[in-house]
């Protein structure tokens, strides 16, 4: 199997295959909820693993068989590839920087799996190939469940080989590797999946507020939609959407029309309908007895009718 140096093929002889796959010395920065879970399946498939992360109880908590080290400079003498899976652009500035700055081996690569703006990853990865490292974008979707399941998509943005020379690791915990385009795409794709995943939020809270206020049972009426056409993932895994990075995701996209000059009056909208909508809402429209939207109890509004 090749492997790429940042400019070239180079051939591995002698490696270590692991089920058919070569191993790898993987370097991954970030054991929180989705980073804990990658680890497991990266050393599951037979993977050397080391983990850094600044909190020392989500170190603490990473599969065993994989090496908790001290700092960027350990992790870098650790690994050959590079996961990234940290919260924010900032952090993913600062974590890739210092693994250029300390230096890594010849042949080494990063990826990106963290959602960031798209914007963040040309100058991260001018810099990677300004000292001989491949880079890429690769941020992945399906959230903790596909963490969890080792089920996740992986969006990727950058160089074809090095997303080719990644590929046998990511597909540890991945259902798919898809190159999309050149570095910043992944990002821009996991932007368009993010975008239609806040738009079906609003969506489905809007059509069952409708079903429940007309004396349905929302969930009854949830499961109804899940045998039709209109059926989404969203709608499907709602109970376990914690709405937590919504106002990042469409900061982000509407940013990107922006940059385009492109209006999107849709999107506009759910930027700021979503923003009215969170986890208790969801668990009450659906097993509650009444339910609120935009001001509008379903009880008042009911007893407004009989008057």
């Amino acid at each position: 199997m090749d492997y790429y140096d940042g400019f070239n093929h180079v051939s591995l002889t002698g490696s270590p295959m692991v089920r058919g796959v070569l191993k790898m010395r993987i370097g991954c920065v970030g054991a929180g909820v989705m980073g804990r879970e990658i680890i497991r399946h990266l050393v599951t498939a037979g993977h050397d693993v080391a983990a850094f992360d600044l909190d020392p109880v989500a170190l603490a908590a990473i599969e065993p068989r994989a090496v908790a080290v001290s700092d960027i400079a350990d992790l870098a003498g650790s690994a050959d590839v590079f996961f990234i899976v940290v919260a924010t652009d900032s952090q993913t500035i600062d974590v890739v920087t210092q693994l250029v700055s300390v230096g890594l081996s010849d042949g080494a690569a990063i990826a990106v799996l963290a959602t960031c703006h798209p914007d963040t990853m040309a100058p991260l990865a001018k810099a990677a190939k300004a000292a001989g490292i491949g880079f890429i974008d690769a941020p992945v979707c399906y959230g903790k469940k596909g963490a969890v399941d080792g089920n996740l998509l992986s969006l990727c943005g950058g160089d074809v080989a090095v997303v080719e020379q990644l590929k046998p690791a990511m597909m540890a915990y991945s259902r798919d590797v898809l190159h999309v385009g050149a570095i910043g795409s992944g990002q821009v794709a996991k932007a368009c999946n993010n975008m239609m995943h806040w738009a079906a939020c609003v969506a489905n809270y809007e059509v069952l507020f409708m079903a429940k206020s007309h004396g349905i049972n929302a969930q009854h009426m949830r499961e109804i939609l899940l045998q039709c056409p209109a059926r989404n993932t969203t709608l499907e895994r709602w109970d376990s959407t914690n709405f937590t990075w919504h106002e990042k995701d469409m900061d982000v996209a509407l940013d990107l029309a922006q940059q385009s000059g492109i209006t999107l009056p849709l999107f506009g909208q759910v930027d700021q309908l979503v923003k009215t909508l969170g986890p208790d809402k969801v668990k009450m429209l659906l097993y509650g007895n009444s339910a609120s939207y935009l001001g509008q109890d379903l009880e008042e509004v009911a007893a407004n009718l009989e008057k």
